[in-house]
């Protein structure tokens, strides 16, 4: 006659089944002190030194509401032309044609208000549409052709550069219909010391960001510039999101240079030029922060602020004209190598634990 054992345990009749506990979550302090941390915004905190050491080096005109006016109204172009670049980084492709897609599609805008009875409406469709073209061709060589984006982009970006300067002669284009308010009022209102592109900067990284944080399509685009061949045997379009992204480069640029041709009220054939290095030192910067490794928009934002007050302080502290470029290219070098290591760091933790849980699983098995 058999008799029920007693006792705890997997081998004493202990009930199978149970779930095990979930893991703790961290308290609301410890989370705050994470999203708090140096590691998660350093550049915050670089951007605070920043303004502390321009305060006691210009005393006298950085310390002030309308310099931090300066910093976002000089800056939001800036600012737009570095989210322009977040999709494709996001995707692990280079867009060096953004700088010339911006200077196009201002040129474009301002020739055709100045030549013709078109009005500004129709000019700016005209340019966006060119943008999207570009986008489009972009995508073709890079995808389709399977070129690599930074020699595909840098070829298509100088061919961009020959037509605006067989369009142009390489002369701005200016004239009075230009400072009219239908065309000017695009990014020369504002409100409360702000001007209208810097509402344009917000609008467009909190849709960047939406997309890329809260959508199904943000997460694929993820996958596929940390690993696109392991993203395609999971299902993902890798090739219709890169396709997609040098599109949105293209079309965002676009939209940058017919704001920065209302903002000077002309039409530059270099107005893109200048923001090329500013634009990616901000990316890169930009994706040590907040979502360390990813490129991001508000990271990126935070980013432009911080290269902005530095070239702003560095103005109004006198110093030399080759000191802003010193600056940005510093930056720059210094967030490749921090975000170098931390996707090096990432790579290697991952694949540590990859190996515990097989030396685990072997030493299970072997035991049993």
């Amino acid at each position: 006659m058999s008799t029920a054992t007693t006792g705890t345990g997997p081998d004493l009749g202990e009930p199978a089944g149970e779930p095990p506990l979930p893991p703790a979550r961290p308290s609301t302090g410890r989370r705050a002190l994470t999203s708090l941390s140096f590691t998660n915004i350093g550049a915050v905190y670089v951007w605070i030194a920043i303004i502390v050491v321009f305060s006691f080096w210009a005393p006298d005109t950085f310390p002030t509401w309308s310099t931090f006016q300066q910093v976002l109204n000089s800056n939001a172009v800036t600012g737009l032309v570095a989210l322009s670049v977040v999709p494709p980084l996001a995707a692990r492709v280079f867009d060096l044609s953004l700088a010339y897609t911006m200077s196009l599609s201002g040129v474009i805008t301002a020739k055709v208000i100045v030549s013709t009875d078109i009005g500004a409406g129709g000019a700016i469709a005209l340019a966006m549409g060119t943008a999207l073209v570009i986008g489009v061709i972009n995508g073709l060589v890079v995808v389709t052709l399977r070129v690599d984006s930074f020699i595909a982009t840098l070829a298509t970006g100088s061919l961009i550069q020959a037509f605006i300067t067989m369009f142009t002669d390489g002369t701005s284009i200016t004239g009075v219909k230009l400072l009219r308010e239908s065309f000017a009022g695009i990014a020369q209102k504002g409100a409360g010391g702000f001007t209208v592109p810097v509402l344009y900067l917000l609008l467009v990284a909190t849709a960047l960001w939406f997309v890329l944080e809260h959508t199904a399509t943000g997460r694929r685009l993820y996958a596929t510039g940390f690993n696109a061949d392991a993203a395609r045997l999971q299902g993902v379009p890798t090739d219709r999101l890169r396709f997609l992204t040098l599109v949105a480069s293209s079309a965002i640029a676009g939209f940058a240079g017919v704001v920065f041709a209302s903002q000077i009220g002309s039409g530059s054939p270099e107005a893109g030029t200048p923001y090329l290095l500013s634009s990616y030192a901000a990316a890169f910067v930009g994706a040590t922060q907040l979502r360390a490794g990813r490129f991001n928009s508000w990271g990126t934002v935070i980013a432009v602020l911080l290269l902005g007050t530095g070239t702003v302080g560095l103005g109004l502290a006198t110093s030399a004209q080759w000191a802003p470029s010193l600056f940005t290219g510093i930056v720059l070098i210094i967030a490749l190598v921090v975000t170098g290591g931390r996707l090096g760091l990432r790579t290697r933790l991952t694949r540590r634990r990859a190996a515990r849980a097989t030396q685990g699983s072997e030493a299970s098995a072997s035991g049993t």
